[in-house]
């Protein structure tokens, strides 16, 4: 571990590639150092896979939005610190790779760290709720 599972609405397959969001992510994993300097996750258990959803509604339906879910799988044992450092900094990396669609349309993005047990890390990024939270 860590095992990195992409889900997203298929719309984004012709906008972006995916493989590359892959490739960034499994970097970003493999440069993350714990307090001494030492890997905090493991290059052999590094997997990151994207799946795109063929069937989706998001939001209320109204236009042709995106959404992209993250969920990264570890294994205990490492610190509250550099597991929020990890999850800022994978968000920080799906955030960059979608920016050039954030002025083409709307796009919720959700990043979420699970450990055994229970979730750690819970970062969105999203211009999507705006559009529903007009008075």
């Amino acid at each position: 571990m860590p095992h990195v599972t992409i889900q997203y609405t298929g719309n984004l397959d012709a906008e972006t590639r995916m493989g590359d969001l892959c490739r960034a992510l499994a970097a970003r994993l493999l440069a993350q150092k714990d307090a001494q300097g030492q890997p905090l996750f493991p290059i052999g258990g590094t997997r990151v896979l994207a799946y795109p959803a063929a069937q989706y509604a998001v939001a209320d339906d109204a236009d042709d939005y995106a959404f992209v879910y993250v969920n990264v799988r570890i294994a205990a044992g490492r610190s509250e610190e550099s597991k929020r450092k990890a999850g800022d900094d994978l968000l920080a990396a799906v955030k960059s790779h979608f920016e050039p669609l954030f002025s083409k349309r709307h796009i919720g993005i959700t990043l979420q760290i699970d450990e055994s047990p229970g979730q750690v890390y819970d970062g969105k990024h999203s211009n999507l709720h705006p559009l529903f939270n007009k008075q």
